[in-house]
């Protein structure tokens, strides 16, 4: 073979040599760019998938008030952020970080995971309790009202006992005398009125000593008294009272006799006598002096 057909087939050799390592460099720029488009698709998922756990953190803190794992929850966000300040810094042809970045995020969504269980559980027992609260409350409820029926009717029949033993005087009758002993037939000779009344049986009533108080008052509401020091106690206040008369009570009807002596001028008009025992009034009449 001649030296120029050796110089063209070495030509020919050398031009299919380039055609051939062109078509790898361009197959394989080609490989490359295609290797980190994949990578700059992978890299903007990761990133958005970072995203979304940390604002999830931000929603599963809003759901719990238990401060120790609001706490825990805190930290797994702040790694969270951190790791996606990490990925953002990270170029997309490093496939290195991002695989690393991929197994954290693998790594954060177990631990997201057990975290949501954890919060289902106790919300689940919050529930439970908070059931049970109610249930507790209405029982309590229901116990306060009946234990506040049954004061009521304690109150209410303490009341009917009360009324039950309380005296009661009747008959009462006011004769005003003369200096003979006699009915008066004017104010002006009146010395004497002589009251009378009966205390009535009651066997509810408790049996022993019992003070009364009569009041006498005046056509004008004033009350004739020996001392103003002669009170007893009625309502929250004190009266002042004419006679004391202390009996012996037995349970059984009982007369009772009691004289007021007039050293007071008396004018003609309606008079009352008013009748307390045990800080009750248990008797009143009216009578007329002329």
């Amino acid at each position: 073979m001649s030296k120029k057909s050796l110089l063209i087939a070495a030509v020919a050799i050398l031009v299919i040599a380039i055609i051939g390592v062109t078509y790898l460099l361009f197959t394989e720029k080609q490989a490359n760019r295609e290797l980190v488009q994949e990578f700059q698709l992978d890299k903007e998922d990761l990133e958005n998938e970072y995203t979304r756990f940390a604002q999830q953190y931000d929603e599963l803190k809003m759901t719990i008030s238990n401060d120790s794992l609001s706490h825990l929850l805190e930290q797994e966000q702040l790694k969270t952020q951190r790791l996606l300040e990490e990925l953002r810094t990270v170029k997309s042809s490093n496939a290195t970080e991002i695989r690393r970045l991929k197994k954290e995020l693998a790594t954060l969504r177990k631990v997201m995971i057990g975290y949501i269980n954890q919060i289902d559980s106790l919300n689940k027992l919050t529930e439970r309790q908070k059931q049970v609260i109610a249930d507790v409350t209405e029982k309590y409820n229901k116990a306060s009202q009946q234990i506040s029926n049954l004061s009521e009717e304690k109150k209410n029949l303490d009341k009917k006992v009360t009324l039950a033993a309380q005296l009661d005087a009747t008959n009462i009758r006011i004769d005003p005398r003369n200096k003979r002993g006699k009915v008066a037939k004017k104010v002006k000779d009146v010395v004497k009125l002589a009251i009378s009344f009966t205390v009535v049986k009651n066997i509810t009533a408790e049996n022993g000593e019992r003070t009364l108080y009569i009041r006498i008052t005046k056509p004008d509401n004033d009350v004739l008294t020996k001392s103003a020091s002669n009170t007893f106690p009625y309502e929250n206040r004190t009266l002042a009272y004419s006679i004391k008369k202390y009996i012996e009570y037995t349970g059984e009807e009982q007369n009772v006799n009691v004289f007021w002596d007039v050293e007071e001028f008396l004018y003609a008009g309606n008079y009352r006598v008013d009748i307390f025992e045990g800080g009750n009034l248990i008797g009143s009449q009216s009578f007329i002096l002329n």
